[in-house]
């Protein structure tokens, strides 16, 4: 894993450092998931725009 940045509480990693273990996570049911559902998460606009237009693009069709 590539160094991170620590502060009191928070961890700044790239997402390519964690996606692949949370892929895995959510396919595998992993339950300690369900531990952190309400933690936040920081990412940039630009993801969170992707993200919503990815969202809006699985919707099933009328």
């Amino acid at each position: 894993m590539a160094e991170a940045k620590v502060e009191e509480n928070k961890v700044t990693v790239p997402l390519s450092e964690v996606f692949g273990l949370l892929a895995d996570a959510v396919r595998s049911e992993r339950t300690w998931l369900h531990d952190f559902k309400d933690e936040e998460i920081a990412i940039s606009s630009d993801l969170y725009e992707v993200i919503l237009a990815y969202q809006y693009c699985r919707r099933p069709s009328a």
